[in-house]
């Protein structure tokens, strides 16, 4: 029993620090940055554990569930970035390459997080593609796996939220 869940966490852990790697990389990857791929997985693991209501049934379900919680860890890291900084100015933010760093550009980071959630309410599904693309890092099957939603959807999906966030983010 000790062993199995033994290798449970240690798959879990490599999936983490799999999609930290990717979400990280993609902010620009620069080597001053003060938040490592091992920190935000340690991070994202403890609020994984300490989440008794999280249930995941297989490795899309985790991968999903894993990409919301990096989505909450690296917001929570923008703010306390700003929170130092004070101020700021409004930037264009592109979804496309997904070059959004909380360390270098908290601000445009805590802008995407208000118009994802403003997206949420609109429609759920949206904002759990851009959470699974965006933050998790996850690629079309993976997030389409995550979600029990086809790859054509996913990228219908995509194309859809980055408009509407671009126009959030416009206004």
């Amino acid at each position: 029993m000790t062993e199995s869940l033994d290798q449970a966490v240690e798959l879990a852990y490599r999936e983490l620090r799999a999609i930290a790697h990717r979400r990280l990389m993609a902010g620009g990857g620069n080597g001053n940055a003060t938040l490592s791929t091992t920190a935000l997985v340690n991070e994202a693991y403890l609020k994984l554990v300490d989440n008794s209501r999280a249930e995941w049934h297989d490795r899309a379900h985790f991968l999903a569930l894993a990409s919301t919680v990096m989505r909450h860890v690296l917001v929570d890291r923008a703010r306390e970035r700003m929170a130092l900084k004070r101020g700021g100015v409004r930037e264009r933010i592109t979804l496309d390459d997904a070059q959004i760093s909380a360390e270098a550009e908290p601000e445009l980071l805590l802008q995407l997080n208000e118009a994802v959630d403003e997206l949420a309410a609109f429609d759920p599904r949206l904002a759990r593609v851009v959470e699974c693309r965006f933050f998790g890092g996850l690629t079309e099957k993976e997030t389409a796996d995550a979600l029990e939603i086809t790859v054509r959807t996913v990228q219908r999906d995509w194309v859809k939220a980055r408009v509407l966030l671009r126009r959030a983010l416009e206004a």
